[in-house]
């Protein structure tokens, strides 16, 4: 079990740097495919749906048709990276993902009915003597069913940092095999404010209106090297020593997700997807990388790569050392992962697996294909989300403790 540290960095009016334990699980994937229930999972929840956490990138004609105007469907399945965060007086822990890729904050409630509850932490709020019961209800989006709860409002603290009145979601009810099989209790979700389900104000948001921070910055290094720690989540600036060179900012092009434009991705320096300039969300919520299904399917024939569940490509291990790496060019500066950084290592009832990091998903921005960078992108390169400027900057991550950069 690899353990990721988030870190916020305090400006000079702040005293120390404050550091959360974080640990990295396996995902919900992993979990399902070692119990062997992972082909049935997908028999029951169709890969498409999930296309549904991103619904917002859909034109509004597309939506209307769908019926889905106030649902989101969030892809859990790969993600990992889990921090612990505090509600109430006293504080309740609560195992969260810090997903870029959504901005509601929710965790169970004491009374969720759901088996899915039984095994994960619950708020109870009857113990809390600074909750304020919210008076709203809402409904996410999973799968076959729904998540549904009530909005509330406590004291919610990351570390030693204390973020008063902030708005979160109760689930009352949570459906299906996804969160049976999760390791977090929640998320909390780091995108836009206008993203918000709840329509609530976002913990960072929160956390900028109350100056907790001198600088509307947040930023991530994922490790997936299995050496010490997991990584960090960096809140109010940026670790100089996580990343190589000068981080490369590029404008957000729409205030919801953290949505950028991408130019072209190559296949060993010839492009081969995106020709015309593309779309991007920077997910933190997901493992993966997905794009539009016939430039996934070339990407797959380009590395070897051959169907083995709806959505999942295996490689095989042996021929690691041979595949091109691919490139994604963003604001005309190319970003290369390696064959190393792009697929993912598991085994599977002592069989040792070597599965693709990209993945088919159909989504369209304003007429433009939509692709997900999820975390097989972020750990390559130390990720930059700015409030402030409404940017993303991206610099080569750095071996873990190393001060290799010093300028911006």
């Amino acid at each position: 079990m690899k353990v990721l540290l988030v870190t916020l960095v305090y400006t000079p009016f702040i005293t120390a740097l404050i550091r959360v334990p974080v640990v990295q699980f396996n995902s919900i994937r992993h979990v399902l495919r070692k119990r062997g229930e992972l082909g049935q999972f997908w028999r029951d929840n169709l890969p498409e749906r999930f296309a549904q956490k991103y619904h917002r990138c859909f034109p509004s004609e597309i939506l209307l048709s769908m019926g889905t105007a106030k649902e989101k469907l969030h892809d859990y399945m790969n993600a990992q990276y889990y921090g612990e965060v505090s509600i109430g007086t006293p504080p309740q822990k609560f195992t969260v993902i810090f997903d870029t890729g959504s901005a509601d904050f929710w965790v169970p409630s004491a009374y969720c009915i759901s088996d899915a509850c039984g095994i994960h932490q619950k708020f109870k709020s009857f113990l809390s003597h600074s909750y304020k019961h919210g008076g709203r209800h809402f409904s996410l989006r999973y799968g076959t069913g729904h998540l549904m709860g009530i909005s509330s409002k406590d004291i919610v603290q990351i570390s030693n940092i204390s973020i008063e009145a902030q708005d979160f979601g109760e689930s009352v009810y949570e459906p299906g095999a996804t969160f049976i099989s999760a390791s977090f209790d929640g998320v909390l979700g780091l995108a836009y404010p206008n993203l918000s389900v709840v329509e609530a104000l976002p913990v960072f948001d929160n956390i900028m209106k109350q100056h907790l921070v001198e600088e509307p910055v947040f930023s991530f290094f994922l490790n997936r090297d299995g050496i010490e720690d997991g990584g960090e989540l960096i809140f109010g600036g940026v670790d100089h020593s996580l990343y190589n060179g000068p981080i490369h900012w590029v404008p957000v092009t729409q205030k919801m997700y953290w949505q950028i434009h991408i130019d072209n991705v190559k296949i060993q320096g010839q492009i081969t997807a995106c020709k015309n300039g593309c779309e991007a969300i920077v997910d933190s919520g997901t493992s993966l990388i997905t794009g539009p299904f016939h430039d996934i399917k070339k990407l797959q024939a380009k590395i070897g790569a051959v169907p083995n569940s709806p959505g999942e490509f295996l490689v095989d291990c042996r021929r690691l050392s041979s595949l091109p790496s691919i490139s994604f060019t963003i604001g005309q500066k190319e970003f290369r992962l390696t064959a190393q950084q792009y697929i993912i290592k598991e085994k599977s009832r002592e069989e040792a697996l070597c599965l693709s990091g990209f993945q088919p998903l159909d989504l369209m921005s304003n007429e433009a294909p939509m692709w997900i960078l999820g975390d097989i992108f972020m750990s390559a390169f130390y990720c930059v989300f700015d409030r402030g400027n409404d940017r993303v900057g991206f610099a080569k991550s750095a071996p873990k403790g190393k001060k290799i950069n010093q300028q911006q």
